[in-house]
């Protein structure tokens, strides 16, 4: 009975923080589903998008005839698309955010 009762309260210790642990917040979410902003400002990091996952993000996003891209030396993907009848340029960067402008 000694021995019982340290081992069930360390067994309370060790899965308290398992229980403590909420679902992660959906904001969270390092790449977003659809997201574009238009501040010309895509963020500087390391990208680990393909060319084509870059593509289908962008066009997920709302543009239509996504040009070839290609990543700069800050880790951004940028070309040209189309939405609402106008070409625009487009830039998507590490965290999934699509922007328009330079």
């Amino acid at each position: 009975m000694r021995i019982i009762l340290p081992l069930l309260l360390g067994a309370a210790v060790l899965a308290s923080p398992a229980i403590a642990q909420d679902a992660p917040a959906k904001n969270n979410r390092v790449v977003k589903d659809t997201h574009t902003v238009n501040d010309g400002g895509a963020r500087r990091g390391a990208n680990s998008f393909t060319q084509n996952q870059a593509r289908e993000h962008i066009a997920k996003s709302g543009f239509a005839n996504v040009s070839v891209l290609a990543k700069d030396a800050h880790g951004v993907w940028r070309g040209k698309a189309t939405k609402d009848g106008r070409t625009v340029d487009v830039a998507l960067d590490f965290k999934g955010n699509v922007t328009t402008g330079k």
